[in-house]
């Protein structure tokens, strides 16, 4: 075998290897952090607010929020907007908030947002709870909001 063709062969491999683990990691939620508190909302946890200071902070839903990152150009953000918007529609107490990343640079920064779309589900008093980089499905939101 030729150095050309061990080098093809391990261009190939890498490249099966990253798209299935992108496929296997795509649109998935995992977890940021436990929510603390019941019924009142902790004072000292002020400052894990993800929206505090910005526009949207009187926007959160009662329930919770749908916070959608997306790009202009972003096919599969298109298509987590029609379903974070149908499950708002028959989950009550629930608000879907879009963002668009490019034009909202600072925040993104601020919140680690890696790539579009990126959806966070926030609770009641804005803390983020779980987090989906890629196209969440449909089931995959209601299992994250059912831990709300």
């Amino acid at each position: 075998m030729t150095t050309e063709t061990i080098v093809l062969i391990g261009a190939v491999a890498g490249a099966l290897a990253f798209g299935g683990y992108r496929a296997f990691t795509d649109g998935r939620f995992t977890g940021t952090h436990r929510v603390r508190g019941g019924a009142e909302e902790p004072e000292q946890h002020e400052g894990e607010r993800v929206l505090a200071g910005t526009e949207w902070a009187d926007q959160l839903g009662e329930r919770a929020t749908l916070l959608q990152f997306s790009s202009a150009f972003c096919a599969p953000c298109r298509a987590t907007r029609r379903i974070l918007t149908e499950i708002t529609e028959v989950v009550p107490g629930v608000r879907h908030l879009e963002i668009d990343a490019e034009h909202h640079l600072e925040l993104v920064r601020e919140l680690g947002i890696m790539r579009t779309p990126t959806t966070l589900v926030l609770d009641r008093f804005g803390r983020e709870v779980r987090r989906a980089q890629g196209a969440p499905a449909k089931q995959q939101v209601l299992a994250a909001l059912a831990e709300v």
